[in-house]
C-alpha cells in the first residue's frame, strides 16, 4: 500500500479529444456535466446533460433527472464553476455510446493512513443526453461529495 496518489494529467484537452467527433461530443457532454453538476452542485442545470427519464444503477439515488437533482441537493452545496474539473481525473474513455470516467479516490485505512484507490463511472449517452449511469456505490456507503476527493497540491 501506497501513500503517493497516482499521477493525474492537469491538462484535460488530451482526454476530450478524439479523432472521432460523436465520441469527442459524448467526452464533452459527461465532462462538462461533472463539472457543472456533480463538482459545481447545480442540480438545476442537469437537465442540460442527462435526460428525463435517466437510469440510475447507484443504490442511494433516485431514478430519472429529478432523483439526479435530488442526489446533488441533499449531497453538496452550490459551488464556483471552474473552467476545468478540479477533481483528480486519470482517464476520460468513451467507445460507442459509452463514457467511462476514472477518478482517483483517496481513503483511510482502519489505522487513519492515507491510501488511494480509484472510483470509476460509467454512462450510457442516447440522443445527446446521459441516459445511464453505473457506479461502485453499495447500499452500505454514506452518500459522498466528490469534491472531497480534491488532492492537495
Amino acid at each position: 500500500m501506497t501513500a503517493t496518489p497516482p499521477a493525474v494529467p492537469q491538462d484535460h484537452t488530451a482526454l476530450l479529444a478524439s479523432d472521432d467527433p460523436q465520441l469527442a461530443a459524448n467526452k464533452r457532454l459527461v465532462y462538462d456535466m461533472y463539472r457543472i453538476v456533480l463538482q459545481g452542485g447545480y442540480a438545476d442545470r442537469a437537465g442540460e446533460f442527462i435526460a428525463d427519464d435517466y437510469i440510475q444503477h447507484n443504490p442511494n439515488a433516485g431514478q430519472g433527472l429529478a432523483g439526479v437533482q435530488e442526489y446533488i441537493r441533499n449531497t453538496r452545496p452550490e459551488r464556483a464553476l471552474e473552467d476545468k474539473l478540479e477533481l483528480p481525473l486519470i482517464n476520460l474513455l468513451a467507445e460507442g455510446d459509452f463514457v467511462t470516467t476514472a477518478f482517483v479516490r483517496t481513503e483511510a485505512d482502519a489505522n487513519g493512513a492515507t491510501y488511494y484507490s480509484t472510483w470509476f463511472d460509467l454512462y450510457r449517452i442516447e440522443d445527446g443526453k446521459i441516459a445511464e449511469h453505473w457506479d461502485p456505490m453499495l447500499k452500505s456507503d454514506t452518500p459522498i461529495d466528490p469534491n472531497s476527493q480534491r488532492l492537495e497540491e
